[in-house]
């Protein structure tokens, strides 16, 4: 296995894992993690979809993130609402998810290993050990969906269902 498979593959695992969860909770999107609130499914949903655009499009290629209108609902440091008429439509947020991830599949199915060392064109300042190189942030969009699962565990506890083991 070399490297780029190891992307696909943890890629592939991550999301996978995730959304068998996050699917479970469509019917109840807003449930909080724990008793004293924390990330809701639907705004982790949101919000992975709108980091990982952000990843391929913003920091690495130095375009516009395209779900920018998002930001202020799903960027990183937003307090997430228990208001569910201030996210989109979970199904629009679903489909954007898989859109999301097609596009970094394919993004990566145009890479070769030494493309992995490229720099980033738009690297937040001191983040360079995580977004300063192409292959540093795939890294990065392989473990973060796993950074929320635990959340979205949670939150399906909270809501009275058993774990799903998959």
């Amino acid at each position: 296995m070399n490297a780029l498979d190891y992307i696909r593959a943890g890629l592939n695992a991550s999301a996978g894992l995730s959304l068998t969860l996050l699917d479970d909770m469509r019917d109840a999107p807003m449930q909080a993690p724990t008793a004293k609130g924390g990330n809701p499914p639907h705004w982790i949903l949101g919000h992975l979809a709108y980091a990982e655009s952000n990843v391929i499009e913003h920091i690495i290629r130095g375009n516009e993130n395209p779900l920018i209108e998002w930001k202020g609902v799903f960027g990183a440091q937003q307090q997430p609402g228990a208001d569910a008429q201030a996210y989109p439509a979970w199904d629009e947020v679903r489909a954007k998810f898989d859109e999301v991830r097609a596009n970094t599949m394919a993004f990566v199915d145009g890479l070769t290993e030494a493309d992995l060392e490229t720099p980033t064109k738009n690297c937040p300042p001191g983040r360079e050990q995580m977004f300063g190189t192409v292959g540093a942030c795939l890294l990065v969009l392989t473990l973060h969906p796993m950074m929320h699962y635990g959340q979205v565990a949670d939150a399906r506890r909270m809501a009275g269902r058993s774990p799903i083991v998959a």
